[in-house]
């Protein structure tokens, strides 16, 4: 029997005391190591997200934009490397999730009311607790539709809506967001970046978005984590501050364009250079 050893894991290394962040950090990477068919995804890679801030993750193709955040919120697991929330393990930290295909993501043999009170039934919230707690999301995002409905019987943009409605349910920590407006039209997108930014002035809750869009990004983020080809690194982290809410003016005003701008410079550089390694063929 052969065994086939990763590169990185060949020789065992001596454990490297954990550094933390600096102060006002949420989510602390270290070390974050992720092969692929024996190639590097990730490897050696650091990374601090600030708490109570919105961050967006943009680069190009095949970098593994979802896959970090995946890796993060331990859906993938990662070869080695330590991931602390607050200092704490995934496993003592509350998050939730907003996934890409929301037709998959929700329960089809539950009603919609069933599958946004799903996560609070798993913690045993009273049915008290549970009915006030969908009503205020009711309230928050100004549900018209009918939640007693099935998944199925909904457009996308109502199923998405839910699909947040759900991640948010229980209070997370730290939400994470794969691509949740792809399937969108332009006016249930607009919608959606609304109820977000309310939600994240309301409760400053840390969020980690991937975005495929360079202007949804910028637009949403405090920061915008830019990424280089793999093995992937931190390209850039570009700060945008202007206030919130921001609206549809907000994309003529010249911060706003100032970091689109240098968001797409460092992006097409990335884009343009020759990548490192490559497969054998």
């Amino acid at each position: 029997m052969s065994v086939v050893i990763s590169p990185k894991l060949k020789h065992e290394e001596p454990e490297v005391p954990f550094r933390p962040g600096p102060p006002g950090t949420h989510i602390t990477i270290r070390g974050l190591t992720k092969y692929f068919a024996g190639w590097p995804l990730y490897e050696d890679f650091d990374l601090d997200i600030p708490k109570g801030k919105i961050v967006s993750v943009f680069g190009p193709n095949g970098c593994g934009k979802s896959t970090l955040i995946n890796m993060i919120a331990g859906l993938i697991p990662i070869d080695s490397g330590q991931i602390l929330f607050d200092g704490k393990s995934l496993a003592d930290t509350k998050i939730g999730y907003v996934f890409q295909n929301y037709r998959e993501a929700m329960f089809p043999w539950l009603r919609t009311i069933d599958n946004i009170a799903y996560p609070l039934k798993l913690e045993g919230k009273s049915k008290a607790e549970i009915n006030r707690r969908v009503e205020e999301l009711v309230a928050s995002f100004d549900v018209k539709f009918d939640l007693n409905r099935y998944p199925y019987e909904m457009s996308g943009g109502q199923q998405q809506t839910a699909s947040i409605m759900r991640a948010l349910a229980p209070g997370p920590e730290v939400l994470f967001l794969d691509e949740p407006f792809s399937a969108l039209d332009f006016e249930m997108t607009l919608f959606i970046r609304e109820k977000l930014q309310e939600v994240f002035m309301q409760t400053g809750t840390t969020m980690m978005l991937v975005s495929h869009d360079l202007e949804e990004a910028v637009y949403l983020a405090d920061e915008i984590l830019l990424l280089t080809k793999r093995p992937t690194k931190v390209a850039h982290i570009l700060h945008y501050d202007d206030a919130r809410p921001r609206t549809v003016e907000t994309l003529m005003q010249p911060r706003f364009i100032d970091a689109k701008k240098m968001s797409l410079d460092i992006f097409q550089t990335e884009v343009r250079r020759e990548a490192t390694a490559q497969p054998p063929r």
